[in-house]
This record gives C-alpha cells, structure tokens and sequence, in this order.
C-alpha cells in the first residue's frame, strides 16, 4: 500500500481550493510605505489589548485549552489576568504567569514529556495548541530537525501580517525596490515566503529548490501547489515564478542570477539557509563572480560571525534572520550590530520573557527565550512557549532605523540548548558550532560548512562519530584534524573533559574525506543522527 502522505486526502483538496480561491484577492491588496507604518503602528501601541483579546476569545472561552488548565491550576481567571497586564504590563504579566507555572517547554509543547505543575499531569499535543481564530489555507510542516516535524496550518492572514515588518524593514535598508528570490524547499514555508513579497514592491523573480517538487516519494501537493500559485497569481494580474531545482552542491544557476540582476544595476535579494549561502558564495569566489551588492537573508541555522565573513568574501551582504514556522519572524537584522547575529524583535507580533535563575530549577537555561502570540491570525496561540531556543536579549541604543520604529528588543547568540547525544554523551550545539566553524577551520582550512558530524550505529549497534572534512580542503594530516576535534571538545568544564575522554578512550570518532550531508530541507547541520538499521 502506498504512504498516505504521498496521496491527496479530501482535506488536501479541500485546503488546496481555499487557497486558490482566495489567493488572487491577496496578491492584488499591496502594501504601501504609508498603509503599512500605520499598521505597524497600530498593532505596536495596542499590544496589551491584542493580547488580552486573544487570551479571552482563544483561551477562556476554551475550559479544555491546555492554557486554561495551566491558568485554572495557577488560580488566574480572566479578571486576574486583565489586570495584572494592565497594571504592570504585558512582559512583567507573563513573568509572572511563568513563576505561577503557566508556561510549556519544547518537549511538553512538542507532546515529548507531560505537563507536571504541583499535582497537575497534563498531556498535550501540539494540535491542541492551533489558533481557533485564525482561518488557514497553506498546510506546512515543521523541518523537525531533531525530531518529527510539527504539523501546522498557515493562515493568508497571517502571512498579511509577517508583510508588514517584512516590509518596513526592507524599507529601513533602503531594499524597496531590491529584485527578490527564495531558495529553499517547495512546500509551505516557501511559499509563506514568496507570498509575503509578494504584498510589496516588486513580486518575487525567481524561485529555486533545494529539491525537486516532482519527486517520487514526495506529496503530490509539493507540485500542484507551484501550479495554483501561478494560476492564482495569473487571476490577479501578477507574475509569480515558476520553481527552479538547484541543488546545494551546485548553487550555480543562483550566482548566475545574482549576477545578471547586478549586471542590471539592481540589487538581487536571496531568502535561503544560512548554510546554502555561504555555497553559493564560495561557488561565486571560486568562479570569480563579484556579488557585491547583492543581499543574503540567512535563516534556518545559527548565523555566525564566521558564515557571515564567507558571505562578505563574494562582496554579498548577509542579513540575520530568526523565526520559526510555528511563529513566523520573531526579529530581522539590526543595521548597527554588536554581534552576528543580532535582531530587533518583532514586538509587533510577539512578547518575549526568559525564566532567570527561576528556570536553573526547572532545568531550563536561564534564557531561554519563551514566546507569546500576539496576533489573532497566528497559526499557533502560544502563551509562554519555549521551542528550545536560548539567546542574549537586551534593550540598546543601537541608532538604526529600525530601533525608530519602536522595536527596541534586540536578541543576539540564538542558539538551540535541546541537549545534543553522542555516544551516551551529552552537550550543547553551540560548542559544536564553534568547533566546526571556528578552531577547525582555523587551524585546516575551510568554511563553516565544510566540516559535520554525523552520529550512528556500527554493526554491532556500536556508537560511531564521523567528522566529515570537504575534499575540496586538499591533503590533511587527518591523525591531527581528529586530536585537535577531540582536545578542543574535551577541554574546558569538567563535563566536557569527561566527554572528551570517552570518545578517545572508545575511539568513537572517525575522519571521512567527504561532503557534509545536506538534509531534505537543504540545510547543512552541525550534527546529523543517523538512525539505526532496523530492516
């Protein structure tokens, strides 16, 4: 029999017509600089209201929702709340709802681990947790990097809303007229971001995948959804790009394009992983292309000052990004930056709280980063939901733009802190990236994506770790490539000596002279799990 999730449902086709039918009247409704600064404004100066709106229609009104239950438990009817955020305000509120137990991890979020407040055992699943309010049209699902993908519903509506900051910050760069293109793959987050552009300037050129939508394997909607947003886009006047399949091992046709928009005095905007950015200008420096001017924006990954230079070094420009699909854009780049990284948050949308030294008890790095829903159309209600991220927040002067249009939160070092396993040995990816952006490279040559680990069973269920090192790097005294991995890991807290130990005294760690694997999604990871043969 075949997989269900290669046939249509009825409730494929049934999504699949409300979006074609209600496409054309999106596209032809475009954002102007004046329409969207008052809707940004508005939404700024009424969050507390929105978010008191949302709790009484989406929450209260709902004995059921797993938030209600949280809040019932922490003695919190309406009334209570309404006046607490309008007496301390909306991020103090939330702290304290967090301290009172109302608030879910990534793994009570994602169904991992039941709920456990006092005597209270909750389970919930991350369906319970949908938008009631919001109508949906595109079907997504999350990348589920270390884990099953979440599935999720987006709403046009919504993606109406993400266009409005998109938008002013494009305007803040001076970007309103860039020539814009995504390059990702072919289901429901590309085409949130396709249509997003689509609400203002120019719509997008160009639309590359990192696979082919026409798969075998692959859900027939991956294909017939290009289809109905050209047809859509035909209805209402506007050109939408057919999809493009460039690969991340040959990013060529993207340089090409970047190339021939420079050469028309315009400047070309890429969305794409961080990773696939950094290929796509290598293969630009390694052709001898000058993309100076051209505009990166990186999500999907960490962004490190070292993707960041390999960017710089084809004259390209990359901009930080940091979102989910579950939230949409959380915050887009600061134009005065500190750090890497760094991004405004987009508190338009979102409320923002870390636990402090409260969520050393809990088992939860003191910040990070718990997120509340601020829109109505938002395909999740998330009231104080981690989705395993942590990050520096702090409020700056930075004097850019976009602090002057009232986003003063900046966020900088996101990074996940969901412990990663290797060999029954714990740690953080963040010490993984350093180590395979900055020391090794550093100290053989390379890049940020020309080293990865990739963690398996042997043959005898034996755990094994490959340090993938590119070819391309030339010849290597692989012996000292493995001794600097394990010297540097090892080193530091007495946790990480530990671990560095095991892993030499079980000669776990292997050298292989090959291209680090891209996942399904295009993205390079630091760290791939591989699962064990089970057939």
């Amino acid at each position: 029999m075949a997989d269900q999730d290669t046939k249509f449902s009825f409730r494929d086709l049934a999504v699949g017509a409300r979006f074609f039918f209600s496409l054309p009247r999106f596209l032809r409704a475009r954002l102007t600089p004046e329409r969207a600064t008052a809707m940004f404004e508005r939404r700024l100066q009424n969050r507390e209201e929105n978010f008191l709106r949302l709790a009484a229609r989406g929450i209260f009104s709902r004995p059921g929702n797993p938030y209600h239950v949280l809040l019932r438990n922490a003695g919190c009817r309406y009334g209570d709340l309404a006046d607490l955020v309008r007496k301390d305000g909306l991020e103090t509120a939330l702290s304290a709802l967090f301290r009172a137990g109302v608030f879910l991890t990534s793994e009570e979020y994602k169904g991992r681990r039941e709920v456990r407040r006092g005597t209270l055992r909750l389970a919930v699943s991350s369906e319970e947790l949908h938008n009631p309010l919001s109508r949906y049209h595109i079907p997504v699902r999350s990348s589920g990097s270390r884990g099953a993908g979440t599935p999720i519903m987006i709403g046009l509506d919504f993606i109406a809303e993400c266009a409005v900051s998109c938008y002013l910050t494009f305007l803040a760069r001076d970007g309103g007229n860039w020539v814009k293109a995504d390059w990702e793959i072919p289901g429901g987050g590309a085409l949130f971001r396709l249509l997003k552009y689509s609400r203002f300037g120019r719509p997008p050129e160009r639309w590359f995948s990192h696979i082919d939508p026409s798969s075998s394997g692959l859900h027939p909607r991956y294909a017939w959804s290009v289809r109905w947003l050209r047809w859509a886009g035909f209805l209402a006047g506007v050109a939408l790009p057919n999809i493009q399949h460039v690969s991340v091992e040959n990013p060529f046709p993207v340089v090409r394009w970047m190339a021939e928009v420079l050469a028309r005095g315009q400047t070309p905007f890429l969305l794409t992983f961080a990773s696939s950015a950094v290929r796509a200008a290598g293969a630009a420096c390694e052709s001898g292309i000058d993309l100076r001017g051209a505009k990166f924006m990186l999500g999907g990954e960490a962004v490190t000052r070292a993707k960041l230079q390999a960017v710089a070094r084809s004259g390209a420009e990359g901009i930080p990004r940091y979102g989910a699909i579950e939230t949409g854009p959380v915050g887009y780049g600061c134009l005065n930056p500190d750090f890497p990284d760094e991004v405004h948050l987009n508190s338009d949308l979102h409320a923002l709280i870390q636990p402090g030294p409260e969520g050393e008890r809990l088992g939860i790095p003191p910040e990070a980063l718990f997120l509340t829903s601020l829109s109505p159309h938002a395909p999740f209600l998330f009231l104080n939901v981690c989705l395993g991220d942590q990050g520096v927040r702090e409020t700056r002067e930075c004097g850019c733009p976009i602090e002057t249009m009232g986003l003063k939160t900046h966020l900088h070092m996101i990074r996940s802190f969901e412990k990663l396993t290797g060999a029954g040995m714990n740690y953080l990816d963040v010490d993984i990236i350093r180590i395979l952006e900055e020391d090794l490279p550093r100290r053989f040559g390379g890049g940020p994506t020309d080293y990865q680990l990739v963690e398996e069973e042997g043959e005898r269920g034996e755990p094994i770790m490959r340090l993938l090192v590119h070819p391309r790097l030339g010849a290597l005294d692989e012996a000292a490539v493995k001794r600097t991995f394990l010297e540097t890991a090892g080193s530091g807290s007495s946790l990480k000596i530990m671990m560095g130990q095991v892993w030499k005294e079980t000669d776990i760690l292997r050298i292989e002279r090959r291209p680090p694997l891209a996942a399904r999604s295009g993205k390079i990871l630091h760290l791939v799990a591989k699962p064990p043969d089970v057939s």
